[in-house]
């Protein structure tokens, strides 16, 4: 069953995880030119595979596994890469921003019916 509060939940989370991760690449930024530095960055994958929505599903298997994951090996870093995730990541935020805005204002459509 459809309960606004559970969407909030979930949208909430969504939010909480790309403010993360453009931290995590706005570090990675950065530290370009700081030696031993590898890169960081965080998957989105597992946490949205415990939502049960079939776009939910969907996105973890293409987002791949989930936590903050450094590349073992790969001490440089590529500023075009990096920038283009940051862009993604943005679309991502977007998104969710905009859906937060939608649960909202369902929630007083229903406060004002029920006057």
């Amino acid at each position: 069953m459809y309960t606004p509060s559970d969407s909030m939940g979930k949208v909430n989370l969504l939010l909480d995880l790309a403010a993360q991760r453009q931290r995590a690449l706005g570090s990675n930024i950065a530290n370009i030119d700081t030696p031993g530095y590898r890169r960081k960055d965080i998957e989105f994958g597992q946490y949205l595979g415990h939502m049960n929505s079939p776009l939910e599903t969907e996105l973890s298997i293409k987002l791949g596994p989930s936590a903050v994951i450094e590349s073992i090996g790969a001490t440089d870093i590529d500023a075009a890469y990096e920038l283009a995730e940051m862009q993604k990541n943005s679309l991502i935020y977007t998104i969710a921003t905009r859906r937060m805005s939608n649960i909202v204002t369902e929630m007083k459509t229903v406060i004002n019916v029920g006057k």
